[in-house]
């Protein structure tokens, strides 16, 4: 079982951490090279000024494009990916992760089109709860991570 849920953790990690490489080189998945963050072009932009929808949609389209919201979410999926790939900072990891899916379920997948409630946001969301519970020693460096002073005194990074 161990294995398993450090195989979801590395899984969902790396989901994260793919966002963040394809929106800053434009890897031409979900962002072609054109508007890749590193030539200048916005990771929120598209997908909030055009995917919105539900009675969030104004909320969000009014944060598309908007340098800090570019700046959190970069740092966001970085971290996440980072930290769930890695084994460190798992609750920080896990919790922020869940709260940026809860944001895009809000966003653009409220009332899905193939199921009246549920959708991969929501239960990737329900997924993140599950990693801090675990041991995660078994894939990554968290034994190492947690016998450091640092995150010895402050548990949230562990």
């Amino acid at each position: 079982m161990r294995q398993i849920i450090g195989l979801l953790r590395v899984g969902a990690g790396w989901i994260f951490l793919w966002a963040f490489f394809d929106k800053l080189l434009g890897l031409g998945y979900a962002t072609v090279s054109e508007k890749a963050w590193l030539v200048g072009g916005s990771p929120t932009e598209g997908f909030l000024s055009f995917a919105t929808k539900g009675p969030f949609k104004e909320f969000f389209v009014s944060l598309a494009g908007n340098p800090l919201v570019d700046w959190l979410f970069m740092l966001g999926l970085l971290g996440v990916g980072i930290g769930l790939m890695l084994g460190i900072a798992v609750k920080l990891s896990s919790y922020s992760g869940a709260l940026m899916l809860v944001f895009m379920y809000l966003a653009g997948s409220i009332w899905p089109v193939h199921n009246p409630f549920m959708d991969e946001h929501i239960m990737y969301a329900i997924m993140m709860f599950l990693f801090p519970l675990a041991d995660n020693s078994v894939i990554g460096i968290s034994g190492w991570w947690g016998r450091q002073d640092f995150v010895r005194k402050h548990p949230i990074l562990k």
